[in-house]
């Protein structure tokens, strides 16, 4: 499985390595060795919210040649909703079998036009601005609406890494990657919406 990380100006770094830390651990298993990543961004720096830079290491690839894409949220979501050359680099994702968000993450798919006529969440505080492009918010941790797995503010990262290793790999592996950074904590909230409505 290929997997891109798309990183942006202005993004929450937490969202992104949460995330991270928990999926690059996907290689451990059988069912999904193997698996490879790349951190995918417009230019070969970007800096977050609060200042600390990290390089790319691939600029602006076509995002359709990826099994699964995720992007992390962050303030600098609200602009580049109407940036019109990022919202184009994100389409390229069309083809794509999983898209992935965390927090105001979802904001960028919406603006993309991947949440019509689906469900779908973000950051409890960037609700009202999710309402616009989707079927329905749902106020909740992670919400599966077929190929569209969005999940909600920083923390939830870490929940939704788990997720996918379930998803993937499997309830036990899901269950050892917990104890690796002895995560104590239960998933809760998560809605899947069956496909074929």
């Amino acid at each position: 499985m290929k997997i891109g990380l798309v990183l942006f100006n202005g993004v929450t770094f937490l969202d992104f390595v949460g995330f991270y830390d928990v999926i690059y651990r996907l290689n451990l298993f059988e069912q999904t060795k193997g698996t490879t990543w790349d951190i995918c961004g417009l230019s070969e720096e970007v800096t977050d919210e609060l200042g600390l830079t990290v390089k790319v290491n691939k600029i602006k690839p076509n995002l359709g040649d990826y099994d699964l894409v995720f992007v992390p949220g962050g303030m600098g979501t609200r602009s580049l909703r109407y940036d019109q050359e990022f919202i184009e680099w994100v389409r390229t994702a069309e083809a794509v079998p999983y898209k992935v968000s965390v927090c105001s993450g979802s904001l960028l798919w919406g603006a993309a036009g991947f949440l019509t006529n689906k469900a779908a969440t973000t950051h409890p505080g960037a609700y009202d601005l999710l309402e616009p492009y989707c079927r329905e918010v749902v106020k909740s941790r992670i919400v599966r609406d077929g190929n569209i797995i969005t999940a909600g503010g920083v923390s939830t990262s870490i929940d939704l890494g788990l997720y996918i290793i379930k998803l993937f790999a499997g309830e036990e592996e899901m269950k050892l990657v917990k104890q690796q950074i002895d995560y104590p904590y239960e998933m809760q909230g998560i809605i899947e919406i069956d496909d074929h409505r």
